[in-house]
Order: C-alpha cells, then structure tokens, then sequence
C-alpha cells in the first residue's frame, strides 16, 4: 500500500480499496469538482402497487449480488432490529463480500461480526464503533473500512464517492406509497434525516415500518417518489433502547465544574451578545449540564438565542418551550421529550445532514452555529482531537456529527483532563479525526486552554476569571496525576481503517492494533 503523509503529517494511502485517495491538505484546501451522483431513473407506472409481505421479499426485490453495497441508518439507535435482520436474510442467501454502509453502529449490531468473520461482508463504511470497531483493530475485515462524519458521509453518497446499491429504511411510519416520518408510532425515534440521502441516490430504495397508515403520511421525512418497495413487519425496534426516557445531568463535582466553565466561556466572550447567537450541545452528562448554565446566564441577561442545533434533549425542549430559544434545529431525537416536542411543536425543525452539516452544498448552516460543545478522546498541543480510538490505539467510536459540528464559530472541546491513568492531553494524539485549524478551546477542571491560532478569542476572554491555562502546561499536570504514564499504541503497519473528513480526503489512518 503507497503511502503518502498528508498536511497534518499523518501517513495515509493514495488507493483505497482500489479506488483512489486523496490527502487531507487543510481546511478548505481541496474544493470540490464535478456534478453529483444519482440513481436510475424509474418509471412511475411500473410502481402501482409497493407493498411486499415480508423482508425475504424486499431483499429478493432489491437483486443483490456479491459486493453490493447496502445501507441503513441509525436512528433507531441500540433498539434497532432491521439491520441484524435484513443481514440474516442476506446471509442465508449465500452472498459475500457485501459492504455495510450504516450512518452508525450501536452494540446491538454485534451480530454483524459473525458476517465479517463468514466472509458476508468484506467492510463497513459510514461509522462504527463497540464490538464491530473492536473486530476491524485486530484486522478481522477482509478490505478497509472507512470512516465518515454524518455530513461527510452525506457528501460521499451525494459526490458518488458512497454508491449504495440497496437502501433499507427503517421508518416508524408510513403509507403504502413509501412517504414515512419518524415521529410518532410504536417506534418514533424523531427526525429521519440520516436516511434522506440513501433514499435520493441509492439505486434501489425499501422503506420498512411496523405502523402502516392510510396515504397520505405527512408530515413526510421520507417521500414516496424516491421508494421502490414498502414492507410492514411486527415489529421495527425496541422502545426501551431506541430513546431514553430521560437522560442524565452529571452531578460529578469535576464534570459540573467543567460544564460551568464552558458555558461561562460562551458568556465572558461576548458571543451571547452578537445577533444571530446559537449553540450546540450533545446528550452526555457535561453537556447537559452545560446546556443547564446556558439556560441560567440566557435568564439573566435576557438573551433569546435565535435557534439551538439538536439532537434535542428534555432540557433544550424546556429552553424552547420557555421561549429562551425560537427553534431547535433537530438531527436525532435523544430522549422521548425531543420525539414528542419535533410531532407538536412547529418550532421544533426536522434536519437532515444536507441542511446541517454537509460540506459540498452551497452552504449547510453549520458555520452559522456561534459555540459548539463537543466530547473527545484525547487532544494534543496542536488542537488536533481524537474521537475515534482510544490512547492505546483501540478503534472503538465513530465520528458522529463530531467534525462537521466543529464547523461552528467557536468550537469548545470539553473532557476531564485524565480517564482512569490516561491524560487526555497529548503531544501528539494517536488518532486525528478533526484537525487543530478547527478546534478553538479546551476546557477540563483544571483550566481553559484557547488555541494561539485564536488570538481574537484571547482578546475576547481578557478580564475573565476563568483560569487560563497552555496545553503544555495542562500536560504537566496530567503526569503528576498520572505518575508519568504515557500510554503507547502497540500498532502493526498494517492498515485496517481510514478515516476521512468532511471534505472528502484522508485525515489519518487507524492501524491494526497488536494485543498484549
């Protein structure tokens, strides 16, 4: 395999699974060329009736062959029951070397490890992480997998770099036609959005849901005019794991304290005194909690902020039902509030990777997102962050929304300085998924550590009582807490992923990992 190092010094492939590959030269180094991609053409007349009676249907229907390419999306999150069972049926068809291409992967899709070992499928592309991730560091995959942001993999169907051969399309809703939304039935998960490129330029498309209603199913997330088949089975997904009921605001001392922090960031900088203020948090315990300080400093300076980037959690539901924000922009529903708030609320938006996060649009709004809280495995002097392996080189997260939500004006990494002995803090970490160009501060329970590049920032955050602080300096303090300990990859040459930014090129490649 040629090699080439990239910008960030990172050695990545010039040919991937047979196809060419390009390095990753910076942000905004390597625009796009050429005309999207598309599906076959159909002819409508051919389609008067869509309804198959099972999934053994729809999979014949779809004219699989060996090393198609079949996707599916993940907002059915660990109560998903369609993936593991449209692999079954594939299986037990005789087929091999298949590619999966799922917007992620949760621990109940483990039984797809049983399919790489027997040669059904060769290697994922999309995301992945758990059981799957843990199989692709040994080198259980026969090719290399590819990982990819939600909006970068929007990109790569949409650019043809992604052909999806068969789509299949969990919806919690819909009619006889194919039109589906998410966001009510014995399954809602809120929004679809994940699902919305599969079914414009997937070659074959089956919508499959356990709530058939008459025509027409609206609001639509999915429309009929891009779908091949519709199954109705027993059951799409488990409740219980498809959305919590609640999630949970840490109450850890330290995370808290991280937490206030960075929404005090968001404060003392004078971003909640622009026009346009918004702002971006996840479903973890520190950024609910954050998301908790907004609300409260929101509250006392009298600030409405003109829209919140979701996933949507009870606590940005409550924010917008108290008029603190006029919408949210949604992409998953975390928790029941969120699924209940997107069916009723007008200004709870359904998004898609298109309008949000895309890279190769005429504009997605992510720019347009004035701070954004975002999680990491580690981060090294450089600003550059991990979220995909773990220090000992272990590939076991996908990269989510991760690089395309650090987009935003200011992007603010929050962690805990150590996990159990592992700084969190690198000189150089061991995998990049987001370059440092993109990466603004890091906030721990020891300080905040602005990136030089952001010498306005620092302009901005003089006078703050918040303890400024270096990554360097942060490090230090991370070897007293650790006693030194460096965790070191154990790595052979042998490449086994690769991971791909927003844009399209490598960013760096994950090496198979040598078990002590």
């Amino acid at each position: 395999m040629k090699l080439i190092e990239n910008s960030l010094g990172r050695l990545v492939p010039t040919e991937v699974n047979g196809k060419p590959a390009r390095p990753f030269a910076g942000l905004g180094k390597t625009p796009p060329t050429g005309r999207k991609s598309g599906p076959p053409i159909r002819h409508g007349a051919d389609y008067g009736d869509k309804s198959l009676k099972n999934l053994e249907e729809a999979v014949e229907a779809a004219n699989l062959k060996n090393g198609s390419v079949i996707s599916f999306h993940h907002h059915l999150r660990n109560g998903d029951f369609l993936l593991n069972r449209v692999m079954e049926i594939v299986a037990a068809k005789g087929l091999k070397d298949l590619v999966v291409a799922p917007s992620a992967l949760f621990p109940c899709h483990e039984p797809l490890c049983d399919h790489i070992r027997n040669g059904v499928v060769s290697h994922i592309e999309g995301s992945m992480n758990g059981p799957v991730g843990r199989l692709c560091s040994t080198g259980g995959f026969s090719k290399t997998a590819i990982l990819r942001s939600h909006g970068g993999r929007y990109r790569a169907i949409q650019d043809g770099d992604l052909h999806i051969d068969a789509a299949f399309i969990a919806a919690p809703t819909a009619d006889a036609h194919g039109n589906a939304t998410g966001d009510r039935g014995p399954s809602a998960c809120g929004p679809l959005g994940f699902a919305l490129a599969d079914s414009l330029y997937a070659d074959w498309v089956t919508v499959v849901t356990d709530n058939q209603v008459p025509f027409p199913c609206y609001p639509w997330m999915i429309e009929g005019g891009n779908v091949d088949r519709v199954v109705c089975v027993e059951q799409l997904g488990d409740p219980e794991k498809i959305i919590s009921g609640t999630t949970r605001v840490t109450d850890d001392p330290e995370r808290v304290r991280i937490a206030e922090m960075a929404a005090r960031l968001v404060l003392d900088s004078g971003l909640m005194d622009e026009s346009g203020f918004s702002f971006q948090a996840g479903a973890g315990g520190v950024s609910l909690k954050f998301v908790e300080f907004m609300g409260n400093f929101m509250r006392e300076k009298g600030v409405v902020a003109d829209f919140a980037r979701g996933g949507s959690t009870e606590l940005l539901v409550a924010l917008l039902n108290e008029g603190l924000v006029k919408y949210i922009l949604d992409g998953q529903s975390f928790d029941l509030h969120g699924v209940r708030s997107l069916a009723e609320n007008p200004r709870h938006i359904n998004t898609n990777p298109f309008v949000s996060y895309n890279y190769h649009t005429k504009g997605c709004f992510a720019p347009r997102v004035k701070a954004s809280v975002l999680g990491a495995t580690e981060i090294d002097f450089d600003f550059n962050v991990n979220v995909n392996t773990h220090s000992d080189g272990w590939l076991l997260h996908g990269i989510g929304g991760f690089t395309d939500a650090a987009d935003a004006e200011v992007t603010i990494i929050t962690a805990p300085l150590t996990r159990k002995i592992h700084s969190i803090v690198m000189p150089r970490v061991t995998t990049v998924t987001a370059p440092g160009e993109s990466i603004d501060v890091f906030v721990c329970e020891y300080g905040v550590a602005v990136n030089p590049r952001r010498g306005d920032l620092v302009e901005r955050l003089k006078g703050s009582a918040l303890p400024m602080t270096t990554m360097e300096d942060l490090y230090a303090k991370a070897m007293e807490l650790t006693g030194n300990h460096r965790t070191e990859a154990k790595t052979a040459e042998e490449i086994v992923a690769v991971i791909e930014y927003r844009d399209g090129t490598l960013i760096d490649s994950v090496r198979r990992v040598i078990p002590e």
